[in-house]
């Protein structure tokens, strides 16, 4: 007799690799509740949400860190026992609740980190929407390839490209325009060598990839040293595109600040991530690129150019990279400094197998890492004790947790890196 299976069910075989998110969970919730509540201190910590000078300024929270402690690991601890729950009736836990239980787990962080101290909320919420742009965008060039088939480890080095031109063109040129363009171009004819040797050739994709990587960050570290590094007043100073407040709702706290005073680059990829889930999910474009991501053959079969569409899809998710580049540099500090990227690109995957493939989800997962640049960042002003070399793993440690503790159960396209021979 067999066992019906509910869409939010599993098999047997699931079961013990679906475990490890909620053990995962009741290792962090151990940490809160030991650490941060049993053994913090009962230094005050201030809660900043607005800016006093805000239109509609909000009142500080005052409160002593190992409270925060004590009463967030109470509720994490109950969000773990629920989702062994879950796991118990073959269902993995939501990924909303993964969502909130890291949420709060990061409130009990910087509460810790910040005793004695502010924790001025809007500010890092802000920084970590913009230090999850290139992330972000990179993540929709992954799943624009990979949707089709066509695995893109080339991240890093479009988001190295982007970065390049932006800054070197942007200051040739003197026009910002120009050179967010020279990015995008510069980065959709890098994947179109991805596309070719992938796709016509059929060169394992993997090794195209790295090779490319390898090539890019040689090229621009090389001409960095031998032409910017001498030539930096015209050749990489472009600055940065103004910051455009929209009225009105800027002026909504917390929120309208980090949304709604930013730069095009950002305001682009607010815009790009809706537009791509739209025209993955609800066009006769974005069916057949799935089409041919999931079974070739069979999209062949039905008249679809497999070769073409994994090409031109390839092509834009680079372009789309090459923006993400350029919000390194003319969409954040205005110049382009030697692997500026720093390994951004390959986060984007961690992001693309986070988010499932979607493009909402990976969105989400980029602004987790996001926090995680900036909490470095942050952490070193107000607890300065702390050793600046592990403020600096923290983002790339964030990425393993993440992928190891709370992905479940992911399937990536079926024909994913498969190269299609016509028959």
């Amino acid at each position: 007799m067999k066992t019906e299976v509910t869409p939010g069910m599993f098999s047997q075989a699931e079961i013990a690799v679906s475990k490890k998110t909620p053990i995962v969970m009741a290792g962090f919730t151990a940490i809160v509740l030991v650490f941060f509540g049993i053994l913090g201190t009962g230094d005050v910590v201030v809660w900043q949400f607005t800016k006093p000078d805000d239109t509609f300024a909000l009142p500080d929270f005052t409160v002593a860190s190992n409270t925060i402690g004590l009463i967030i690991g109470v509720v994490l601890a109950a969000i773990t026992a629920y989702a062994f729950v879950l796991v118990s009736q073959k269902k993995h836990p939501a990924l909303w609740l993964s969502l909130v239980f890291g949420l709060l787990a990061v409130i009990a962080l910087l509460s810790w980190l910040a005793a004695g101290n502010k924790v001025q909320f809007a500010f890092i919420l802000s920084n970590a929407i913009v230090l999850a742009i290139p992330i972000a965008l990179g993540a929709m060039a992954g799943i624009m390839s990979e949707r089709v088939g066509v695995v893109n480890i080339a991240i890093e080095g479009q988001l190295l490209t982007g970065a390049f031109l932006a800054a070197v063109v942007g200051s040739l040129t003197d026009n910002l325009w120009v050179g967010l363009l020279a990015a995008m171009v510069g980065a959709a004819l890098l994947s179109m060598v991805l596309a070719t040797f992938s796709i016509k050739f059929l060169v394992d994709q993997i090794i195209v990839g790295v090779v490319l990587n390898v090539l890019v960050l040689g090229v621009t570290n090389f001409l960095y040293s031998q032409w910017l590094a001498n030539d930096g007043k015209n050749a990489n100073f472009p600055g940065t595109f103004p910051i455009i407040e929209i009225p009105v709702l800027s002026e909504i706290p917390i929120l309208g600040p980090a949304l709604f005073e930013n730069r095009i680059t950002t305001y682009l990829a607010f815009l790009i991530i809706p537009a791509l889930w739209f025209f993955l999910f609800k066009t006769k474009l974005g069916l057949r690129a799935r089409a041919v991501g999931e079974h070739p053959l069979a999209a062949d079969t039905v008249g679809i150019n497999v070769a073409r569409t994994r090409f031109w899809w390839v092509t834009i998710g680079g372009m789309v990279a090459g923006l993400g580049g350029a919000a390194l540099t003319i969409g954040s500090v205005g110049a382009f400094g030697r692997d500026m990227s720093g390994g951004q690109g390959f986060i984007a995957l961690a992001v693309v197998i986070l988010g499932r493939w979607h493009p909402f989800s990976a969105g989400a997962a980029a602004l987790l890492f996001g926090f995680a640049i900036i909490l470095r960042i942050w952490a070193n002003q107000v607890s300065p004790g702390i050793p600046t070399d592990f403020i600096t793993m923290v983002p790339y440690v964030v990425t393993l947790i993440a992928v190891v503790g709370f992905v479940g159960r992911v399937r990536a396209p079926a024909a994913d890196g498969q190269p299609y021979i016509k028959g």
